[in-house]
Order: structure tokens, then C-alpha cells, then sequence
């Protein structure tokens, strides 16, 4: 604990130190997402953050739904974003609130501000009110900012009892119409909504501001520092002052800001990426191509390679975007480590071994991970037909080309060296068939007569011992992959990339990936 990582992790030992605020008590922090849509990489940094800061100090962190606006709030997201969140590899125990939870005490408390005439019933429309708040050098001041105590709280009651059309009254905070800080300007506090709210049903139809319900969830919880984006900076003078002036007891929690992820090319918004899902431009949250969590996770991103990317972007006071090729390598590192290694031929075409017995198969064994011996050996089958990349073969090769071509000595993953004889073109010109003949003494090591060979090692496939899977386009993968069953599996596609297969979209006997990642390429076309 003694060692801190970022600058609110300064400012929270600073609070713990003898005589400061959290003397002696236990680090309390809170993750608030709105159940509006699921949850995406960007709420990734404010949700390790959140956690992350309260396990550094062997605290804890909440969990709480801001459900303080019905209009699109579900419990579907609700349920999501906890997935998310477990997946990511963190739990909030017990401690799972909804802010919706804390209407009535929030109700309370305005009467409360009322009553001291900290508030008010304002009759001003937004726009209007605009024009009566004035600019930074000549305040206004509302014409219903003096009305008397007892005719706001007999209103503010009748606004809750639904006598009152939307839009016709609103309660304002009484704070400083001279603030160089709008938000202090006399704030709204409480809005007509009639609309039903997923778990309070049509109960209320005032909900209470974000700013106004936020700091009073905080302080009711008991939460020691309210860790938030950098746009709520101008919002912390009216945290404060709202959790000053209504009486709960205990700490007051301390908000700090921090600068918000940015990821160059990746959309960050709920209301854009619920969009696209609403007008079926996708197929749904967890389409592979969403930035959403879960369709990271169905596209094959780990939650490690998520929390390494958060680690190593950091926290900081200044907006920036992050390349998103960091994340890209963040999964690539974990990856190497812990996916299995397949053969799978993305452009198939054949490739027959002319001096093979033809009806001969033999088993060869091949590792998992060369990177980790644990995970053992498999074995594949080898006979006369195979499969391989349409891109290894050239007739006429390029300069420096180091795979198939006529008279060039190549070797197959794991299995023998081949010598390529020709090629067999259909009626357009287009290669069909490519012929070669192999070592029989090179079996998974150099040839019996010493002698070097310049080409590259390619990958294959058994012609009569494979699997149809989908991608973007159809190829071809090894028959002893998993059919679908199980939870989302990371392979690596030798010279190829890494792929996730998509329990979603499989079907009997089809086996469906997705690319999560590609390999560095070491041959430019």
C-alpha cells in the first residue's frame, strides 16, 4: 500500500495519513454506470480505476445502477453490465445498489434545502432561464428565486403527486447567481417526467438531476472518494455543496477527475452505439465489430489483455487518445502466451503429394503452444491430399519469395519437405491443383542428407480430415478443433492471426471465428 501508481492513488494516501480525513478508515470507492447500454472500452478505465484504487488499499468498491433516468434504462443492461464486469475480473460483493433505490431519502432531503431556503419552485422554462442567469459579467436573477418557503414546499408536493404537466415547474438550488461557474447558478434539482421506470414502476414523476442525486447516493453509502471523468471538474463545487448542506451523517465523500479513455477510430458513445444496434446496422451489442465488452470478449479480446491496456495507459489530468493498435498488442502478448496453435487454410487450394501411397494416413504429433509445454501435444493426420494457402504458390515467383513454386523445396508444419513439380490450372487460368513430391526420410526434422533448405515452413491441412469453418470467408481448419460447446476458445492460426471461436453463430458441423488479432507479417505482397 506504501507504493502509489498514479495520482489519485497520491491524493487517497494523503486522505489515509494521521490527522486527515480517512484516518483510520477503510478506502470506500463506487463504479456507476447508467443501465442505458452496454457497457463499452471506454468505461473500462473508470471501472478499473474504481476498483483497482480500492483493492490497492484493501478497501472496497460498489457497484451501483444510476437509474435516476427512466427514459432508456432496462433491466436487459442491468444484467449485462454485471456479466461485464465479473468478466473483467471483478466483484463488488454485497454491495449492489440502484440509485433509484434512494428516491425517497433524495425527495427528503430537498424538502430539506427548502426548508433552510436552499431551493425553490421556479416557473422558468430552460430557455428562458438562460436569458434570467445572465452571462460571466452581468447576473439575473429569477423572478420566483424569493418565493416563500411554504408556497415551494406546497408546490414541490403537488409537482410530485402529478398535478403539474412536464415541463411546467422545475426546483432549483439557491446558490450563487454571480458564480463564474454556471453549474453553481442556481442549478435544477428535481424535473417533471412522466414516463415509467423500470423498477419504481410509475411511483414518482419527479426524478431528481444527476447532479443533485449523485453526491447524496455517495455520501449515503458511506463512500470515502467519488472517482470521475474530467467533465464532472466544473460539476465538484455543486458535489460539494450538496453533500454540505444536506445532513447525513458521516464523511463527505471527495470527488477527483481524472481524463476520460480515447481510442482513435472507436465510437464512444452509448447513444451512437445503440443507434446502430436499434436500426440493425449490427447484429446486436455483441456484434464482433462493436467496441462493447461483450463483443470484444465474442470477438476474442481477454479480459487480461483489457486490464493490461488500462494499466498501461494510466491515469492522467489531460485528455488524449490512445492508439487503438495498444490494445491490439496488449491482446497479441496474451495470446502468444496462452492460445493454441492450429493449422487452418484461409484461401484453400489443393496441394496433392504425387509419390504418397494413395489411401495412406498417418498421424503426426504436433505441440499446442510451443510457449507452454504443459499444454501438451495433439495429433494431426497426413496423407497424399491436402489443403494449403492459395498465396504460397506463385508459378512465376517474386523476388525473395520463399514458398512454392516450381523446382523450390518448401517444408509443411510438423511434417515433411515437398518439392513442387507444377500446377494445374481450370478453363480461366486460375490455379486448382498444385503437385509436389515429398521426403519421406525429412519427417519432422532435416533431411537425411544434411542438406539446407532455403524455403519457408508453410501450413496445411488434410483434405479428407478437416472441418468447414467461416470467417469472413470460408476455410479450412483442423478437424480436432472443438465444435461448438464451449465458452469462447483463443487460437492462433499458424501465420495467420488469432481467432475466437463464435459460439454464437456456429451450427452443427460449421465451425465460425472470428479474428480478434493479426500477426506481424514478415512478407509484404
Amino acid at each position: 500500500m506504501d507504493e502509489t501508481r498514479n495520482f489519485i492513488e497520491e491524493f487517497v494516501k494523503e486522505d489515509l495519513q494521521e490527522g486527515n480525513r480517512c484516518y483510520g478508515m477503510q478506502i470506500h470507492t463506487r463504479f456507476p454506470p447508467e443501465p442505458n447500454g452496454y457497457l463499452h472500452i471506454g468505461h473500462c478505465k473508470a471501472l478499473t480505476i474504481d476498483f483497482s484504487t480500492a483493492e490497492h488499499f484493501g478497501g472496497i468498491c460498489n457497484l451501483r445502477m444510476d437509474d435516476t433516468n427512466p427514459a432508456k434504462e432496462d433491466t436487459e443492461y442491468v444484467d449485462a453490465i454485471q456479466d461485464d464486469i465479473h468478466w473483467l475480473g471483478f466483484d463488488w460483493g454485497d454491495r449492489f445498489f440502484y440509485g433509484s433505490d434512494y428516491f425517497d431519502k433524495t425527495y427528503e432531503y430537498a424538502l430539506e434545502l427548502i426548508r433552510k431556503g436552499l431551493a425553490y419552485v421556479c416557473e422558468l422554462t430552460p430557455e428562458q432561464f438562460r436569458e434570467y442567469r445572465g452571462d460571466t459579467t452581468h447576473p439575473a436573477v429569477s423572478p420566483w428565486r424569493d418565493r416563500p418557503i411554504e408556497e415551494s414546499l406546497d408546490l414541490f408536493e403537488r409537482m410530485k403527486n402529478g398535478e403539474f404537466e412536464e415541463g411546467r415547474y422545475t426546483l432549483r438550488a439557491k446558490i450563487d447567481l454571480e458564480s463564474g461557474n454556471f453549474n453553481m447558478r442556481d442549478p435544477v434539482l428535481y424535473r417533471i417526467r412522466y414516463i415509467e421506470h423500470h423498477r419504481q414502476g410509475t411511483k414518482w414523476c419527479i426524478f431528481p438531476m444527476y447532479d443533485f442525486a449523485h453526491p447524496i447516493q455517495d455520501a449515503l453509502e458511506g463512500i470515502t472518494h467519488s472517482l470521475c471523468s474530467l467533465e464532472y471538474e466544473a460539476h465538484r463545487p455543486l458535489y460539494d455543496w450538496v453533500v454540505s448542506n444536506v445532513s447525513i451523517p458521516g464523511i463527505k465523500p471527495r470527488q477527483i477527475e481524472f481524463a476520460r479513455l480515447g481510442i482513435n477510430y472507436t465510437v464512444m458513445s452509448k447513444r451512437k452505439l445503440r443507434q446502430l444496434v436499434e436500426e440493425g446496422r449490427v447484429s446486436g451489442w455483441d456484434d464482433p465489430r462493436m467496441p462493447t465488452l461483450c463483443g470484444l470478449r465474442r470477438r476474442g479480446y481477454t479480459s487480461r489483455s483489457i486490464r493490461t491496456f488500462c494499466e498501461k495507459i494510466g491515469v492522467s489530468k489531460v485528455d488524449s487518445t490512445v492508439d487503438w493498435a495498444l490494445l491490439e498488442s496488449c491482446l497479441r502478448d496474451d495470446l502468444n502466451e496462452n492460445a493454441r496453435r492450429v493449422m487452418a487454410v484461409l484461401n484453400p487450394v489443393k496441394l496433392t503429394v504425387t509419390n504418397y501411397p494413395e489411401g495412406k494416413t498417418e498421424l503426426l504429433s504436433v505441440e499446442n503452444n510451443p510457449l507452454r509445454p504443459e499444454d501438451g501435444t495433439r495429433e494431426v493426420s497426413f496423407s497424399r491430399d491436402l489443403f494449403i494457402e492459395a498465396d504460397d504458390f506463385m508459378e512465376v515467383p517474386a523476388p525473395k519469395f520463399k514458398r512454392l513454386y516450381p523446382g523450390f523445396e518448401v517444408r509443411l508444419k510438423g511434417a515433411y519437405l515437398v518439392t513442387c513439380t507444377g500446377c494445374r490450372k481450370d478453363d480461366n487460368g486460375n490455379v486448382v491443383e498444385i503437385f509436389c513430391e515429398y521426403d519421406p526420410e525429412s519427417r519432422g526434422g532435416d533431411p537425411a542428407d544434411g542438406r539446407k533448405v532455403k524455403g519457408a515452413t508453410i501450413h496445411w491441412v488434410d483434405a479428407d480430415n478437416c472441418a468447414d469453418a467461416d470467417k469472413v470467408e470460408k476455410c479450412l481448419a483442423e478437424i480436432a478443433m472443438p465444435e461448438k460447446g464451449k465458452d469462447s476458445m483463443s487460437f492462433q492460426f499458424m501465420r495467420q492471426g488469432y481467432f475466437c471461436l463464435d459460439n454464437k453463430d456456429a451450427r452443427p458441423g460449421q465451425l465460425v471465428f472470428n479474428r480478434a488479432v493479426a500477426l506481424k507479417e514478415s512478407f509484404r505482397k
